[in-house]
């Protein structure tokens, strides 16, 4: 088979294409940068071109068998400043390459969306039905636009588009910069000076994640979604489990609101200044609202996915980490 993936450079991107090419398939990877390609399979077609500029991906789609989009702006804390970035990128950028998917009439596209939609769920567990309101942060409420109002009314349609939702990734080539690797380098450096005490979410390793992209595409239906996070996880198991491995003391707790409190202050300090990196209101906004825990039982019983333990995922991501200094 012959697959076409944008943001194949990317974390996930980059083990999706791996995967593929071991599988023996042939793949066309799309980039902004043909120098940010180095680490992928030789056996990879590299096309630049950009999600954006519709007709920059055209003729590398022109025949192929499945279509993964992953490209997307994916930073929660920049979004204010970044607003008409992250319209363009996910929610015109997804338009143009599902519209091509419909044009060049392939079979079968898989498009990754995010549980972070989630996020206003205010208990229990939710399943795929459950229906989000948009949420606050620029870049969770573009990938809600790009879910609700450019994917699913194109498979209401009839596009053969299989949605599917995961959680935090992180793994080997992420890039250096972003929520869940700045989360994780600022812990090993010893800058991460407290995490919220009750909060929860999906973290999952990126190979995991590329594995599950792969089986939606073989087995998913079209026109379904499929949550493909593994189990939530609070920051403080997180980071215990980070400590068990690296003997890093893990940082300390504090109560939800505190973090709320800090937002507002930092909106005060926004008006005169940039805040640090992981300090800024949307961030603490984010860490301050509720955990997001969902039940990926249809993604296991259709399309046969699995999650190592974060154990064994945090073990290799931070000998990966370590090796990069």
């Amino acid at each position: 088979m012959h697959y076409f993936v944008t943001g194949a450079t990317g974390l996930l991107g980059s083990h999706v294409v791996h995967q593929l090419v071991d599988d023996g398939h042939d793949v066309t990877g799309l980039t902004r940068s043909r120098s940010n390609a180095a680490h992928l399979p030789d056996e990879t077609t590299i096309v630049e071109g950009d999600i954006t500029h519709k007709e920059s991906m055209r003729e590398a789609m022109v025949g192929v068998d499945g279509v993964f989009h992953i490209a997307g702006w994916a930073y929660i804390g920049p979004g204010p400043d970044n607003v008409e970035t992250a319209e363009r990128i996910n929610v015109e950028g997804t338009r143009n390459v599902l519209e091509l998917v419909d044009e060049l009439g392939i079979d079968k596209a898989v498009y990754t969306s995010t549980v972070g939609l989630y996020s206003d769920a205010e208990t229990g567990v939710v399943d795929e039905s459950y229906r989000p309101t948009p949420p606050p942060s620029v870049y969770l409420r573009t990938k809600w636009e790009a879910h609700y109002e450019v994917a699913k009314p194109m498979m209401e349609e009839g596009l053969p588009l299989v949605v599917v939702l995961p959680g935090n990734i992180f793994g080997r080539w992420d890039k250096p910069y972003g929520t869940t690797r700045g989360i994780l380098r600022g812990y090993l450096e010893g800058e991460l000076p407290m995490v919220p005490q009750d909060w929860a979410f999906p973290y999952e390793y990126a190979e995991d994640t590329a594995r599950s992209h792969i089986r939606a595409m073989e087995r998913g239906g079209p026109g379904e979604e499929y949550i493909i996070a593994g189990e939530s996880r609070t920051l403080a198991e997180l980071f215990d489990t980070a400590e068990s491995i690296t003997g890093i003391p893990a940082p300390r707790t504090a109560p939800q609101g505190l973090f709320s409190v800090f937002a507002s202050g930092m909106r005060v300090v926004e008006r005169v200044a940039t805040p640090p990196e992981g300090f800024e209101p949307e961030t603490l906004e984010f860490l301050s609202g509720n955990s997001v825990r969902v039940d990926n039982s249809k993604a296991k019983r259709e399309l046969g996915i699995d999650h190592r333990p974060l154990a064994d995922g945090l073990r290799r991501y931070f000998e990966w980490e370590r090796a990069q200094s």
